[in-house]
């Protein structure tokens, strides 16, 4: 316990006769950057209370005004006298906690969208010897703003040889959505999908959801990262390695810390955390941990609510909805440990609901376990339990979900309504999978699964994977996997050579245990993302004859393929073209097929500028300023440049590079509010053709901009007029003006001069 032993009865005393000194204060050899007022009486040090409580010092209740240093247990103080200052050592345990990482209330960048709509496409059109002409259209029609995103989708089919199958338009979801980011909840309307856990099924309805989505803060970690825990006793620096690569350094002040800037990592590893003092001093500590993202942090929770109508007949009938069902989900990280979640369902029929568990075993992996109970169409139980770790060099899992023969969720419900053929679900599931990778050996897989109907039905299956890296970045893969029920098995291998970054060569050989084989080989070169040509060409010898040939243009607008294969004979040609048509700022853009986001560069009717994303050239704005960015990841806050080297010299901006997050399937504008000016280097002489004296003062009319002459007579203005004074003061009090007409058009500076300036009163 700290205490202050009672003072002796001449420390008054000792008080009114010490000596007043003020001294430069170091706490555990860090400047406190006061000066504090110190007494001394042979050798004794006294301080004011207030001076130690805010340097750190524990003191006990109601101290006296000036605190003896040597009455403090656990404190060090030390005087020098030749550089004034007083030192003092506190334990670790009375200095401030030092905590670093990422915080869980970091406030993100706002995502942005701007009013547009948006049409995705992608035609497809072939033609079959003795199958005639078929076309297949996949479509996508989206309007945003602050409202949200309202997306429908559907298929456009037609055969040209007469009717057939499913011809014409079939819709599959229209559906509005609207995500708060600050509160991470995504509300939507229409056709949407149930959400579901790793032990139910999700189900397509056409109704309301709330939800949360933890998407829209990407800049937030939801599961628990290790964290490691150290003692500063003077200003130091900590290196963390991960695995042996250092991933982060920070500067330490003395006392407690807490380190929690691991990257987003998930397994086993090892973290050894380096401490260098300043006196050149190094501690280090080996830690290792485990990491999962099947946990949520403590206090997250992650939660679905869906209630509407049944699909039916999702892809073959346009608007077939059955019985009203509810659904939800919801997990909550009770610690940084133990993840409870629970999950229910009602409608139709049917009444299901079940909790469940994800358990942190600490260095050993993790846990999962549940248990559900339906009623109804199905009044039986569903139990579940699996296991995983995974490690550098080898991870394991393993799961087993088993039901009585009457259980039943919302897909049996589903099923039923669509009057779908199918029985219960089956009575056991069982999934074993084993990897391992020995330096220098590649790596080894095994996985067993199982299935089994409470008619006694079985299918278990064994595979068996080996893979490894060869010369360059070539790999060689090879597989057996074996029926255990029939006794059937299938042996297969490949090799992968890539080229460069593009192009690359597959090779490979199958055959199976009813001596069935087939020999393949693909060579490609995929079209580059910012516009090019690709092509595949593949053939496979065997069982069954396959060729194959086709080309790929890709450029800004849009994505052109064509080719022709033969399987056992039959030749089939097919061709097709997709993209995406943005209407936006009273334009219309065609680009590549938008899936998610994209950024509408404007630099206000500019043409050519350069434009960079990431430090990385995308291309030059149009003749109407703009450049259609259509692959951006939602709510990143992704940079953008401009760079105006190339550009003419009189046009300006006032911030060349932005940051901007998308909302999800929109667009938002990225505007460079560029002004053209006019610019112009001037020289200055006298009646005589000298230039004036450098450093005289130059104003310009009408701007009242000021500049000072350089040497030869120089200058530079911007902003200037087509009709442009300039008043010159020079040192001796002198004045002179000059008068010049500028090109309203000019983009480049202006070479102005010389020009004379006309002296106020008599001429030198």
């Amino acid at each position: 316990m700290l205490c202050i032993r009672t003072a002796h009865a001449d420390d008054a005393e000792q008080l009114a006769q010490a000596q007043v000194l003020y001294l430069e204060l170091i706490v555990n050899e860090l400047p406190s950057g006061k000066v504090t007022e110190v007494r001394e009486h042979q050798g004794r040090l006294f301080v004011q209370r207030e001076d130690l409580l805010a340097a750190g010092v524990r003191l006990p209740p109601e101290p006296p005004p000036w605190v003896a240093l040597d009455r403090i247990d656990a404190l060090h103080s030390d005087y020098q006298q030749e550089s004034q200052r007083l030192l003092l050592t506190l334990p670790s345990e009375w200095l401030p906690h030092q905590r670093f990482g990422p915080s869980s209330l970091s406030e993100p960048m706002p995502a942005q969208s701007a009013f547009g709509a948006l049409f995705n496409y992608d035609l497809y059109y072939s033609h079959t010897e003795n199958a005639g002409h078929y076309a297949n259209t996949w479509l996508e029609q989206r309007v945003f703003d602050g409202f949200g995103m309202i997306s429908n989708t559907g298929v456009y089919r037609h055969s040209f040889s007469g009717p057939g199958y499913r011809d014409g338009y079939t819709r599959y979801d229209t559906t509005w959505r609207f995500n708060d980011q600050q509160r991470m909840l995504s509300l939507s309307g229409g056709d949407l999908i149930t959400g579901a856990l790793t032990w139910n099924s999700a189900v397509r309805l056409g109704g309301v959801q709330l939800s949360r989505e933890f998407a829209l803060r990407p800049d937030l970690i939801t599961y628990p990262l290790p964290r490691f825990d150290g003692d500063a006793t003077v200003p130091s620096t900590v290196d963390l390695f991960i695995d042996d690569a250092r991933v982060s350094q920070q500067d330490l002040r003395p006392g407690p810390f807490t380190l929690n800037t691991v990257p987003y990592i998930s397994g086993a590893g090892t973290a050894t955390l380096v401490t260098t003092d300043v006196l050149g001093r190094q501690v280090s500590t080996t830690v290792p941990f485990y990491v999962t993202d099947s946990l949520l942090r403590e206090g997250l929770s992650d939660f679905s609510l869906s209630l509407g109508k049944l699909r039916r007949n999702y892809g073959v009938e346009d608007f077939a909805y059955g019985r009203l069902v509810g659904s939800g989900s919801l997990r909550y990280g009770l610690s940084d440990s133990l993840t409870l979640e629970a999950h229910g369902e009602n409608g139709a029929g049917l009444r299901q609901a079940g909790i469940g568990a994800t358990v942190g075993l600490g260095l050993l992996g993790t846990l999962t376990s549940s248990i559900s109970h339906s009623a109804g169409i199905g009044n039986g139980q569903q139990y579940s339990l699996g296991y995983s770790y995974y490690g550098r060099r080898f991870g394991v899992t393993a799961q087993r979900i088993q039901r009585t023969a009457d259980y039943a969720d919302l897909s049996v419900a589903q099923a039923l309504d669509s009057d779908l053929a199918g029985g219960p679900l089956s009575k056991l599931q069982d999934q074993l999978t084993f990897s391992f990778s020995p330096e220098g050996f590649g790596s080894f897989g095994i996985g067993y699964f199982a299935s089994e109907e409470h008619s006694g039905q079985r299918t278990r299956l064994i595979n068996l994977s080996w893979s490894r890296s060869l010369w360059g970045n070539s790999s060689l893969y090879l597989s057996f996997n074996r029926q255990l029920d029939d006794a059937t098995h299938a042996i297969q291998a490949q090799l992968v050579v890539p080229f460069d970054l593009y192009s690359s060569l597959t090779t490979g050989v199958e055959r199976d245990s009813n001596g069935k084989q087939s020999v393949r080989a693909n060579y490609s070169r995929n079209a580059p993302s910012d516009g090019g040509l690709g092509w595949n060409l593949g053939v496979a010898e065997g069982d069954s004859d396959f060729r194959q040939a086709d080309l790929t243009w890709r450029s800004r607008h849009a994505q052109v393929q064509a080719g022709v294969y033969s399987n056992d004979g039959q030749t089939t040609q097919w061709g097709g073209v997709s993209g995406s048509l943005v209407a936006m700022q009273g334009q219309l853009f065609a680009s590549n097929r938008i899936d998610d986001a994209f950024v509408l560069v404007s630099t206000e009717g500019q043409s050519g500028v350069p434009v960079h994303y990431e430090h990385q050239l995308l291309g030059r704005t149009d003749r109407a300023g703009y450049l259609l960015v259509p692959w951006v990841p939602s709510y990143y806050p992704g940079q953008y440049e401009v760079d105006l080297l190339d550009m003419p010299s009189n046009l300006h901006l006032s911030e060349t590079q932005k940051r901007i997050a998308v909302h999800q399937g929109s667009g938002a504008l990225l505007n460079f509010a560029m002004v053209m000016t006019l610019s112009a280097s001037i020289q200055l002489v006298d009646g005589q053709g000298r230039p004036l004296p450098r450093g005289s003062q130059v104003t310009h009319q009408p701007s009242g901009q000021r500049s000072y002459i350089g040497w030869d007579g120089l200058l530079y203005f911007e902003g200037l007029a087509k009709d442009n004074r300039l008043d010159v003061r020079l040192a001796d009090g002198r004045t002179c003006s000059s008068r010049f007409t500028l090109d309203d058009d000019a983009v480049e500076i202006t070479l102005v001069g010389p020009l004379p300036c006309q002296y106020d009163g008599a001429r030198p």
